[in-house]
């Protein structure tokens, strides 16, 4: 089984910070980290010891966390968590899908819909219709019984890396896009996309079959057999997870130091040592802030698909780990 970035990483740093990396032998995705002065610590995948339980507990709830941000002043996204039907009984709540398509009428298509405790973009959706947005939602509750309906926001996205209240990594997420030749359909594109992704080491799965990528085609007058133009762009998510076959471009060296100074405080608000702040900025990251928006805050923000875009990419993902383990030896 390929092992996991976050151990392949570790291991391959551990001498430099001074420490041992034991890997659990079958899985490898589970370790713990031994320092010189005796002490231990554990790590699962991308989860590591620096966070309190508390605070990483309430920040794997994006509505909790929407809610908290925003009474602290933050610029967090309009919305609201609605319940499956049969969450939504047990707990004797009318907020169910019913509720959610009201409250979306009313918030004003389109709208963003997402599981509230899932991460790398399993389920989020644009939908502009009642039949798209039943079709989302009820997708979603097959992975979470608690669906957060927000306001759908234009502009750049973009994930600040903080640690210890310094900005470690900052990049912008671009949504999964083919770009015409021609002669391929899209399907064709697709694959070919699929098969760089194997080459660079990139574990990102897309399936062809998303019935959100068939949406946004049709939205487009573009199905998987169309053959687009030379040179065409064809945008085929809404959202910009690169776990979802984005791409990313690296702003560490130019992003406004105000934004980074948002992000760091955010974090700190947040009990966060380490964190992953997502932003959507309507304007340029490299220019003081005008119009923005909090995403979500992450407590164990993934970088395997940041670190096999590139190897500019993997090297920053390992000093940024290197970071992360001296953190954790001052404890």
């Amino acid at each position: 089984m390929k092992e996991a970035l976050v151990s392949r990483t570790l291991r391959k740093i551990a001498k430099r910070a001074g420490v041992k990396i034991h890997l659990e032998p079958e899985w490898r995705v589970v370790g713990q980290i031994a320092f010189k002065d005796g002490r231990k610590s554990y790590f699962r995948n991308s989860a590591l010891d620096l966070n309190p339980l508390g605070s990483s507990a309430l920040c794997s709830d994006k509505g909790y966390a929407n809610y908290f941000m925003g009474r602290m002043g933050y610029a967090t996204v309009p919305g609201t968590t609605f319940f499956s039907e049969k969450f939504a009984k047990a707990i004797k709540s009318k907020r169910n899908i019913h509720a959610a398509w009201r409250y979306a009428k009313e918030l004003g298509l389109p709208v963003i819909v997402k599981p509230n405790s899932r991460t790398q973009g399993v389920g989020v959706s644009k939908v502009r219709d009642k039949k798209e947005f039943y079709r989302a939602a009820k997708y979603i509750f097959t992975k979470d019984r608690v669906m957060l309906v927000q306001r759908a926001l234009m502009g750049q996205d973009y994930r600040i890396v903080v640690l210890d209240r310094e900005v470690i990594s900052a990049y912008e997420r671009i949504p999964l896009t083919v770009t015409g030749n021609g002669r391929s359909t899209v399907l064709q594109l697709l694959r070919s996309l699929q098969r760089s992704f194997v080459r660079s080491g990139r574990d990102t799965v897309i399936d062809p079959g998303d019935f959100r990528i068939r949406a946004k085609l049709r939205r487009q007058g573009m199905r998987m057999s169309s053959r687009p133009a030379k040179g065409q762009k064809l945008v085929l998510l809404d959202n910009a997870n690169l776990s979802a076959g984005g791409m990313a471009r690296d702003v560490t060296e130019i992003i406004h130091p105000a934004f980074q100074k948002i992000a760091v405080r955010l974090a700190k608000d947040m009990g966060l040592r380490y964190a992953g702040v997502d932003l959507m900025v309507q304007g340029d990251i490299a220019k003081p802030p005008r119009r923005y928006w909090i995403l979500e805050i992450n407590d164990s923000p993934g970088l395997d698909h940041y670190a096999a875009s590139g190897p500019k990419q993997a090297r920053i993902v390992e000093e940024m780990y290197l970071k992360v383990l001296l953190a954790l030896q001052k404890g």
